[in-house]
């Protein structure tokens, strides 16, 4: 049961109705108080308390203060004696439950693995559906513990038949081949079981040669896919987690159906992330070669390169002076108007930025290529089956499997006929290095050249999934990321996402806000002293700075009192406390189902590997300090409990209990808006993670946060320098799993964009950003049904919206939209379809229409509101003060993210995102515990409330303890 209750939940869930004071009559202040607290508790969870710590204190003193029962022994009382009998048989008959028996767990098993467990195996759903379970049939649940051992037992049988139906649908020889992974020297050298664990390794042909070294000793088992194919990815993902985490030695020594079965599963699931990571080396390294073959031809021309103003003016006095002497010599005429040396400067800028510019670059692209990257290509297409539904990309699929019929032939051109395709795969300005003539001046094409046009457009198709891959997951077919089922639902999933069936009405609400938006901004204009619309080319907008609020007077005040009253608390007591009072290390169970450990050893190890992982001192120093465990012991918990699904349900639970704990007069009402934002981390380059980032510099990742306007972060991501922040907005806006429902989210300039904007409106939030380039944005006019002129907004204003597209791909922006909301598919992967190189998409069309509706519903308000504005400003500043602490926290190693595994980098990510928010809910507390006293009621004005922040670290110490004993030396 959960330990913190508000007012209003006690009043709901633990007041006594005038019908159940009726079975207190007669009765003791001890048996009263019991009866009273039984009833309550049974009401909610359908069971009986087992112990005192069970009932939640605040809960304890509302029932206490409802019967006026003050004494303090009453609490202390024998939970099972026969009185407590009586009154558990008593609260059974007043609610209409019965007490379960032998054959009702049997048909809970039972249920639960013909039902249930084929589907999840996460043991806090398994609690949920269990208790929905008991509760639906009016049976009492059995106790925590009872219950536990029920869900093990059906878990238990649940993979023991599981288990051995994979097993025998598995062949002996690929029986063997499993068997041969967990041998370190096996045969002909292929790739073992630890090395099929790894990750790519930087963008290289190395790395490309090593991936598709692993997927082809994948491929060569021989798995049953159709074992596999109805098996949620969920449940694969779980085994494989639980296999990853062991060794070699470790797999081997499980029984023959279960070693099987986690080594199938293992190896199936890894055929899709390495197919993914295969993918991402492809685009990478054709981007790479192009990107530093520009990169040399610009460095050896700004050597030698001056731009020439005034071309128009150096060209009229040419002709002028050619005009005047016809017959005269170019030496005497032309040279004394303009100058040798301008004349050199025109022709090499020509050179710099013409035909001769781009000849250039691919003459070292070229050259690239065909000496070091052209050896991945034949692997490439031997290993990856390329598709595409729509018609227009066929010729690059054709042209894919021209390259892979020929990979044996040595011939330098090819010759032109209908069978290679042209149009759709080189582009024009290629077109005049590809086709090239022959001595009989016959047109052939030059086959190296032809090749790299391939590959530029396969990587932009396969970016915006035009063009998919088999046994790819984030590069699958694009079909697979909609709902299956969305033609018979339809209906539930508008209703799901707010919206209405019919487009015609969709279409005239937008028109009519839309219109409404822009008369209330025409006629407010004048008024409007910090906006102005002008006539001055593209920047018509000029937005003047908000002005600077009062200075909050007692902030240093109440954080003297905090360092005065809880001075250098160690924060890693601070992860302790908020532990203790939570409890979200039970959360973190062991993913194999025997353990040894009494829960106690688990959890103190539990919080200094997430000590060590959220600081990046690492476990090895935390392993240093007296308390007595191990390095091998910490990593151990590390590997066995420690996982990015159970950390970010600890996350949500910590979230939740500061929800819980706030108090409004303090903090205010509950908040419906967040702010986004992401921060650069420096990390090791050797993976596929870390970039170069091209606004900060320098190599390394991004941590986008979802942060709430009282400083608690409800969602974090890591994610790669270039990567979508619209994807990543949307997916903490989804996925963020704790009680805050998200309907207003600032962002900045980087996290909005038309599409974003469409999609928020379909998934009913609203997308208010910070526009940096606020003074070139425009206004789309709503259409010729709305006749109105807006005067005040002239220069500001642009063409109409087509309402075309959007009346025509309504079924398909919604079928997208609830893709998104019901997680089929990752956000970035179904944005990756709606991007500039896929402007031709209808769907993107419509997309890209709407956005522009609400954009400019959105510009309206925000031009017109002062208060608006400052509230994005203010929201925004709340997240950059969340970066800010990052550092303080994460202090080990530098600050970067020293590893080049991907779970780990994630970890990282999450367990300071664990311990920052632990800092939050201590730091809540401490906050409240001061204010309430009677002295700061005359003290607290309404800037500081608006400047109070829970995220505040000066009273913290990070490092830990520092001992000096001059008694002690080294022993040199």
């Amino acid at each position: 049961m959960k330990r913190n209750w508000s007012e209003q939940e006690l009043s709901q869930y633990w007041t006594l109705s005038s019908s159940e004071q009726v079975l207190l009559d007669n009765k003791t202040d001890e048996v009263c108080l019991k009866l009273a607290l039984f009833l309550k508790f049974f009401q909610i969870e359908a069971r009986f308390p087992t112990h005192r710590n069970e009932i939640p204190t605040i809960s304890l003193d509302h029932i206490k203060e409802q019967l006026d029962i003050s004494t303090e022994s009453t609490i202390q009382v024998d939970w099972n004696s026969r009185t407590s009998q009586r009154i558990k048989q008593q609260i059974r008959q007043h609610t209409g439950f019965r007490y379960h028996t032998q054959e009702d767990k049997d048909n809970f098993v039972l249920w639960l693995k013909t039902d249930i467990l084929f589907k999840d195996h996460e043991f806090k759903y398994l609690e949920d559906v269990a208790s929905s379970w008991f509760k639906e049939r009016n049976i009492e649940i059995p106790g925590l513990s009872r219950l536990n051992r029920l869900i093990q037992s059906a878990v238990q049988n649940y993979e023991t038949s599981f288990f051995n139906k994979i097993t025998h649908s598995l062949s002996e020889k690929t029986k063997k081949a499993l068997s041969e992974l967990l041998t370190e020297n096996n045969p002909d050298s292929k790739p073992g079981f630890n090395r099929l664990k790894s990750d790519p390794g930087r963008i290289s042909l190395d790395s490309v040669l090593t991936e598709i070294e692993k997927l082809r000793c994948i491929k060569m088992l021989d798995l049953p896919n159709n074992t596999f194919k109805n098996i949620p990815s969920k449940i694969i993902k779980k085994y494989k987690i639980r296999v990853t985490a062991e060794s070699s030695w470790d797999v081997s020594r499980h029984q023959e159906p279960v070693r099987y079965a986690l080594l199938s599963m293992f190896c199936h699931q890894r055929t899709h992330e390495i197919t993914d990571g295969l993918i991402d080396l492809l685009i990478q390294i054709t981007h790479r070669i192009s990107v530093r073959a520009e990169k040399k031809v610009v460095k050896e021309l700004l050597q030698d390169l001056r731009k020439v103003n005034s071309k128009t003016t150096l060209l009229f006095k040419l002709a002028e002076a050619a005009i005047e002497q016809p017959e005269g010599i170019i030496k005497e005429v032309l040279y004394p108007v303009i100058g040798e040396q301008t004349l050199t400067d025109l022709v090499k800028e020509y050179k710099s930025t013409g035909p001769a510019y781009q000849k250039q670059i691919h003459t070292i692209i070229r050259a690239s290529y065909s000496h070091h990257y052209r050896r991945m290509l034949p692997k490439i297409l031997d290993e990856l089956e390329f598709h595409s539904n729509n018609s227009i990309h066929q010729p690059v699929i054709t042209a894919i499997d021209l390259l892979k019929n020929n990979r044996d032939n040595k011939q330098r051109y090819f010759a032109i006929d209908a069978e290679i395709p042209i149009d759709g795969v080189v582009k024009k300005k290629w077109k005049e290095i590809i086709l090239e003539k022959d001595k009989k001046g016959d047109e052939r094409i030059n086959r190296i050249n032809y090749e790299i046009s391939v590959l530029q457009i396969l990587r932009e198709k396969l970016r915006c999934k035009e063009i998919w891959v088999t046994g790819a997951d984030r590069y699958r077919d694009p079909d697979d990321d909609l709902p299956r089922d969305f033609d018979e639902k339809r209906e539930s999933y508008y209703q799901d996402l707010g919206q209405t069936t019919n487009v015609e009405q969709f279409i005239s609400e937008l028109q009519k806000s839309m219109h409404q938006a822009l008369r209330q901004l025409n006629k407010n204009m004048p008024q409007n002293s910090k906006v102005k619309i002008l006539e001055r080319g593209k920047k018509s907008i000029c937005l003047t700075p908000l002005d600077a609020q009062p200075e909050a007077t007692n902030i240093a005040r109440l954080k003297g009192d905090i360092l005065g009253r809880w001075p250098t608390t160690s924060l890693l007591d601070v992860l302790k406390e908020a532990d203790l009072r939570i409890g979200f290390t039970d959360l973190f169970q062991n993913l194999t189902t025997r353990e040894v450990l009494s829960r106690e050893v688990i959890q103190k190890r539990l919080l200094l590997c997430l000590f060590g992982m959220g600081t990046n001192t690492g476990l090895k120093r935390i392993s240093l300090s007296r308390h007595g465990i191990s390095y091998k012991e910490l990593l151990h918990i590390r590997k066995r409990y420690i996982h990015k699904s159970t950390v970010r349900d600890a996350i949500a639970q910590v979230v939740n209990a500061i929800f819980k704990i706030r108090r409004p007069d303090i903090w205010g009402e509950g908040t419906t808006a967040c702010a986004s934002d992401s921060k650069k981390f420096g990390s090791w380059d050797q993976n596929l993670m870390t970039e170069w980032h091209i606004r900060y510099g320098g190599r390394g990742v991004m941590i986008y946060w979802h942060v709430e306007k009282k400083s608690t972060c409800i969602y974090s991501q890591l994610k790669r320098c270039s990567s979508s922040e619209v994807a990543s907005m949307i997916e903490g806006v989804l996925k963020h799993c704790t009680d805050m429902t998200i309907e207003r989210q600032y962002v900045d300039s980087h996290g909005q964009s038309e599409v974003a904007f469409a999609f928020s409106h379909l998934l009913g939030f609203n997308l208010l950003p910070r526009l940096k380039a606020i003074a070139t944005q425009k206004l789309y006019r709503p259409g010729s049904s709305f006749a109105e002129d807006y005067p005040n907004l002239e220069p500001a204003l642009t063409r109409s919206i087509n309402w075309e597209p959007i009346r025509q791909q309504y079924d398909e922006m919604i079928k997208y939209t609830t893709a998104l909301k019901q997680g089929t598919a990752e956000p970035e992967a179904i944005l990756r379809r709606f991007t500039r190189n896929n402007v031709q998409h209808p769907t993107y069309k419509a997309l890209a229409e709407l956005g522009k509706v609400i954009k400019t519903i959105f510009l309206c308000n925000y031009l017109d509101s002062e208060p608006l504005r400052r509230e994005i400003h203010e929201g925004l500043n709340v997240v950059e003060n969340w970066n800010s602490a990052n550092s303080f926290i994460f202090y080990g190693k530098g600050g970067e993210v020293a590893t080049n595994r991907l779970e780990d980098q994630e970890l990282s990510v999450l367990c300071l995102h664990l311990l920052q928010i632990s800092m939050v809910y201590v730091n809540t507390l401490m906050i409240q515990q001061i204010l309430s006293e009677p002295r700061w009621d005359s003290l607290m004005t309404i800037e500081d409330y608006r400047a109070l922040s829970p995220l505040i670290y000066s009273h913290i110490n990070p490092y830990g303890e520092f001992e000096l004993d001059m008694h002690q030396r080294l022993t040199l």
